[in-house]
């Protein structure tokens, strides 16, 4: 099981400061979900703890240790990132990108083992793409290419897997499709799973613990009960919300908003 923790941390492109004195740790085995406007910091903050994107000041720790100091091969065998954009090479077949998830385990000549093909094959079977296999990437549908995203993410065999806005250009079938095979994921690995969602009602839906960003600082976290309310909506999106109990989840859902 690992553990992420950030500790005062500090982000900035160019000039331009993007997160200050930021502290959050991750809550372990649990699904969390990272909400706020365009622009808070969100991604910035995913890129950060997966070591993607420089820190300028504070650490990031992942089990106890700073993870500017560890081996890229290490960190990649502790936690794996799905970006928002998700590029294949053309003509890849499935099975041949669901096998790059192996890269960190696999030695210095980088042929397959055993176990390598064992965890590949374990990958697409709980993401119910085994069928797809020897097919192209790019013949597969939307939904169909995120299950395989997230497969490759699976062979890596991490305890904790970032995904930032993986219901991207997803249609409302697809997305629910990809949101509760995460969830099974986490119910029967036990899983971390931090993710970046826009879409309220479904990080309500399928989170253990919620964060909200503002401005690039972190302003409320909590389950979700704690962060979805009225008054956190109105600070972080500037809405007036109405708020009911989702009668399929029993969790706070959005009605209806407007601006204020």
């Amino acid at each position: 099981m690992s553990t992420v923790r950030a500790e005062n941390i500090s982000v900035s492109y160019d000039k331009t400061t993007i997160i200050e004195n930021l502290s959050l740790e991750i809550p372990s085995q649990k699904i969390t979900t990272i909400i706020g406007a365009n622009g808070c910091g969100k991604s910035t903050l995913l890129k950060a703890l997966t070591r993607i994107q420089a820190i300028k000041d504070g650490q990031i720790y992942l089990d106890g240790q700073a993870i500017a100091t560890l081996p890229t091969k290490e960190v990649a065998k502790k936690m794996a990132l799905l970006p928002q954009v998700l590029e294949a090479a053309e003509g890849i077949s499935v099975y041949e990108l669901v096998s790059y998830g192996r890269y960190p385990h696999q030695k210095y000549m980088g042929s397959l083992s055993n176990k390598d093909r064992d965890k590949i094959h374990w990958a697409m079977e709980v993401t119910r793409i085994s069928q797809f296999a020897n097919l192209d990437v790019d013949a597969l549908s939307g939904g169909q290419r995120q299950r395989v995203w997230i497969a490759m993410a699976l062979a890596q065999d991490t305890d904790t897997i970032f995904l930032d806005e993986p219901t991207t250009y997803l249609d409302m079938n697809h997305q629910l499709e990809v949101l509760e095979l995460l969830q099974r994921l986490n119910k029967d690995t036990q899983k971390t799973i931090i993710m970046v969602l826009h879409d309220l009602n479904l990080s309500a839906r399928f989170s253990d613990y919620l964060v909200a960003m503002k401005d690039g600082a972190i302003k409320y976290k909590g389950s979700v009960q704690e962060v979805m309310t009225t008054a956190i909506l109105k600070d972080i999106f500037k809405i007036d919300a109405q708020i009911i109990e989702d009668l399929i989840t029993n969790r706070p859902i959005l009605l209806t908003y407007q601006l204020l």
